[in-house]
Parts: C-alpha cells; structure tokens; sequence
C-alpha cells in the first residue's frame, strides 16, 4: 500500500507558518509528506526543510514525494523528541517555524499490519517506530489491571475501563491475547449494549489509548513542546495539530505558560521569579476545519490547530541547549 495521508488544515497550517523563501522549517511529524510539500514549494534558494519521522514507511515515503526538491530537503529518521539533537548535528542553532501534525495517518490506520485499526484481525502491534521494543501485545498481556484501568481512563477517557481491563486479564489466563480482533472483541463484550449503539464503535477509546501508552505519545509531546519553542528565530512559528482533548490540553496550557510564565504571587508590584516571556500565543482559540474539509475528510473532524509566534528578550541567552 502507497503511503497516502491526507492532510488535514493544510491551507490553514500552510498560512499559520508565515513561510519565508529563504527561511528554515522542521516538520517534526513528517507522514508522507503531505504538509511538507506545500512547504518546500514556498522555499526558495537558501530556504531549507527539516523532516523527522521515527516510522520507517513515512521516511521511504516522504523521501521519494520530495526527490524533486533534494537540493532543499534533508530527512531524518528520528523521534521529533530530538529534534534539538538533529539540529545540533546539521549545525542549524535556530528554525523558522516547526510543524507538529499529531494525528496516525491514514496510511498506518489502513495497513492491517501495523494492528492500530480494530476493524479487521491483525498482530497487536501499534508501534510507530518498529526499532522499539514495547507493542500492544506486550500492554495487554502483561499490565497489571490498575496500569491497564488507568490508560483506557486517562488516555482513553473510557467510562468503563475497569469493566474492559477485568476481561482482559480474565482472557489472557486463557491465553495470550495476539491479534487486534481478539482484543476488540473483548471491548465490545465490555460495554452494555445501549452504550454500544450510540457513539460510534466503542473500541475506538480502549485502541486510542493503548496506541497512546505504546507509543509514549503524550510524554513525548509534554517533554518536547518547550525545547521546539527554544529552537525557533524570532518571529518564527510553532503550528501544532491536534485531534482529541488530552493532546491539546497540553498544546494549549503550553503555550500559555510560555508567553506568560511569571510565578509571582498578583500582588507584587514587579516580577522578581525573572521568568520572561517566549512570544505570544497566535490562535487564542483553536483554528478549526471547515464544513467542507470534514465532510471530505472525516478523518478531520476532531482537528484542532495553535499557533505560537516566538520573541526572542534581547537580554536572552542566544545559544540553544541541546
């Protein structure tokens, strides 16, 4: 299967950069490259791309979609975790703008191999990255039932996540849970009927959730978000799209600590933490898909993007710490 992944707010996002011909952009979540083609088009002699990915069929993907722009193109097969570190090692101390697109592709959603769809039977497998060693066979075999209640609670917000994990742990001492269709259906036996019929299919939460905790998603995305902002230029932009709550709840509280992080108590006169300020918040409410892209694309409803324009104090310490 052909590495296809429509993207999502691609005008919006295209927009939001605020690209320069000759500036420099890291797509830290490069897919197929559906972004970053609209991106590279915009850059001229002296303009360059970034594209980190850490799945292997994305980096292929991507690197033949942009063969044309080689010249201005350099991809790198790294989690956007390090993007710090792949920017120390090419010897660029600051970014034009940083693009985050948070959602699976359509492609690893698809590709029944991968075990992150729970329509049809695969391995569990959910990895992004197949260099690492922890799959979804490993999370549903061998968590303890609170570590599994508390990832479909809190990265899956499944009201029935103890109901699922009690099932869980009484399948696997018949045997060890292998494909996604077997863990499926022990989700749907899990949820009463009536909660079954409402809300579209009820093992959406429990795979997100594992797929989530599999992947490190939302430590990753929390460990990395002030360092990007770190790395940008002054006036350079971090877009970031999101595609459920818990992602943009830290997207958005992020932002906001860094354009106001001063701890002072409300009643000090003056700051004295000495916390200043990284740039201003662009998107004070997310910009969201239009009717048109979500009935094209359904895949796009839940979309939500921030923007964040970065200012650099004069005062500040210009070297960037890897």
């Amino acid at each position: 299967m052909a590495f296809e992944h429509k993207p999502v707010l691609l005008t919006e996002t295209i927009e939001a950069l605020n690209i320069r011909p000759d500036g420099i952009y890291v797509d830290g979540t490069l897919g197929g490259a559906g972004h970053s083609s609209e991106i590279v088009k915009r850059l001229t002699e002296g303009g360059r791309l970034i594209g980190i990915d850490r799945d292997a069929d994305a980096v292929r993907a991507a690197t033949e979609r942009l063969a044309a722009y080689s010249d201005r193109v350099t991809i790198v097969r790294e989690n956007y975790l390090n993007t710090a570190a792949v920017l120390k090692e090419l010897q660029i101390p600051r970014v034009d703008g940083i693009l985050l697109d948070l959602g699976v592709s359509s492609y690893q959603l698809d590709t029944k191999e991968r075990g992150f769809s729970y329509t049809g039977d695969a391995p569990l497998d959910m990895r992004m990255d197949d260099r690492q060693e922890l799959t979804a066979a490993f999370i549903v075999n061998e968590y303890s039932e609170a570590d599994l209640i508390r990832i479909l609670r809190d990265y899956g917000e499944e009201k029935f996540a103890a109901s699922i994990a009690r099932r869980i742990l009484a399948a696997r001492e018949k045997k060890p849970l292998e494909t996604t269709g077997e863990l499926a259906e022990i989700v749907k036996e899990a949820i009463p009927a009536k909660f079954r019929r409402t809300g579209g299919n009820p093992c959406k939460r429990t795979f997100q959730a594992i797929r989530i905790e599999c992947n490190g998603e939302l430590t990753i995305l929390s460990e990395s978000l002030d360092n990007k902002i770190r790395l940008l230029a002054d006036n350079g932009r971090f877009a970031i799209i999101t595609f459920h709550s818990l992602e943009d709840r830290i997207v958005k509280d992020s932002f906001r600590t860094n354009e106001h992080p001063c701890i002072c108590p409300p009643e000090f006169p003056v700051c004295v933490c000495g916390r200043r300020s990284k740039g201003t918040v662009i998107t004070r409410k997310p910009i969201l898909p239009s009717e048109a892209e979500m009935e094209e694309n359904p895949r796009a409803k839940s979309a939500k993007l921030r923007v964040f324009e970065r200012k650099i104090d004069p005062s500040e310490d210009q070297e960037i710490q890897s």
